[in-house]
């Protein structure tokens, strides 16, 4: 902590405290309707990030994803931030949880860093990424007459905002048409994506364990000319079940990675699939780990030469917490972009270009708020001051 304080920005006062915490809902359009995939019905095209904003007495403030309730936000009023830093470790330690990313916003702002400096800054300068959101627009009603159409026009999309990655969603067959012509309409997807795209763009696909291994075995075999880059959770992961896919993929001569690991609630769950090597992309969720969390279970895979890519769906701060996770570490695949869009948040300098974005040197996040949507557009949950601070003219309540 003490080091921490030494390289604060000149101008702040040495005596920064928290007097305000309010908690909200960050409304989020996407820019189409995600469809089904294997497991759930219909995603839409909305979602809304948990938020909390920190004020202080510095006039700095800290934004960022955050599902902490009334009470831990509580303990972080009439505090000093740097308290919860531990700079040597890379970590903040406090009542948030895995909802730290305001406090590193709110940190990176008064060390004039962006925060993938403060997370280790080992990364490359530009971080990959891919779209994620090719999901069963065959099976919507407005576009079964014309799904091919549809799912061309949504490869478009993605490339004209500058993907060069695409992850395709299949399993149709575990719940929503007969098992036999959801594979095959699986297997049909995946190559018209790739005749769409051409050979130079890289293609992942998604079962959401909606395979068993034996199907899984099937279905690469009939795709083996799609080049697929990796397969997400093409089952509920076991060793047994992945370690017979590995050597199924290994045999065949592919370079096919094994993605996995967004379902789990715990990094304890990691373990046993880490020094059998059985998965190559481990994918706990960004937000449920938050950087902490991310920041160890990618430590852990690249003690044994694997990369981390953490989930991010349903989230529109959640793909710029994983790209400074990825302008951080050295082992990161790729970053889930879900195509979603607010208002409300402003971001500068991420820029998408050949399938690789940019991550703005900006104290903190580079994120900003316009005050005049946020007033009119945002839920708020709640409004905490420390005591004896004066009450913002701000007062969305």
């Amino acid at each position: 902590m003490a080091l921490a304080r030494v390289v604060r920005a000149s101008n702040l006062p040495r005596d920064v405290r928290i007097t305000r915490a309010v908690r909200f809902d960050l409304p989020c359009r996407r820019s189409k309707v995600a469809g089904k995939n294997a497991r759930l019905g219909v995603h839409g095209d909305r979602a809304i990030d948990p938020m909390l904003r920190l004020y202080t007495n510095a006039d700095v403030e800290g934004v960022g994803n955050c599902r902490a309730g009334t009470e831990a936000v509580a303990k972080l009023l009439g505090k000093d931030p740097f308290e919860f830093y531990r700079c040597d470790e890379t970590r903040i330690v406090g009542p948030l949880g895995a909802g730290t990313m305001p406090l590193w916003d709110l940190l990176g702002k008064l060390l004039n860093k962006p925060v993938y400096d403060l997370l280790g800054g080992a990364g490359p300068a530009q971080v990959a990424v891919y779209d994620g959101s090719i999901y069963f627009s065959d099976l919507l009603p407005q576009y079964m007459h014309n799904w091919r159409d549809q799912i061309r026009e949504e490869i478009d999309m993605g490339l004209e905002i500058g993907h060069r990655a695409f992850k395709i969603k299949i399993g149709r067959g575990a719940k929503w048409m007969k098992r036999d012509e959801g594979d095959a309409r699986d297997v049909e997807v995946v190559q018209l994506v790739r005749e769409h795209a051409g050979k130079d763009v890289l293609i992942g696909v998604d079962a959401n364990n909606g395979y068993d291994l034996v199907g899984t075995r099937q279905f690469l075999k009939k795709i083996s000319g799609a080049e697929i880059a990796f397969i997400e959770e093409p089952f509920p992961e076991t060793v047994k079940d992945c370690l017979a896919l590995k050597q199924f993929i290994s045999e065949h001569g592919w370079t096919m990675l094994l993605a996995d690991g967004e379902t789990q609630h715990t990094l304890e769950a990691f373990k046993p699939f880490l020094g059998t090597r059985t998965i190559d992309v481990f994918q706990g969720d960004m937000n449920r780990f938050g950087f902490e969390g991310i920041l160890t279970e990618a430590a852990w895979a690249k003690a044994h030469n694997l990369l981390v890519a953490p989930h991010n769906w349903g989230s529109l701060v959640g793909y710029y917490m994983q790209l400074h996770v990825g302008r951080a570490i050295t082992n990161f695949y790729r970053a889930e972009h879900d195509p979603l869009a607010s208002r409300v948040l402003r971001a500068e300098g991420y820029n998408r270009k050949n399938g690789v974005s940019s991550v703005p040197e900006t104290p903190g996040f580079g994120l900003s708020i316009d005050e005049q949507a946020f007033i009119s557009e945002t839920k708020i949950r709640f409004d905490l001051h420390a005591p004896g601070t004066m009450v913002s003219s701000h007062n969305y309540i």
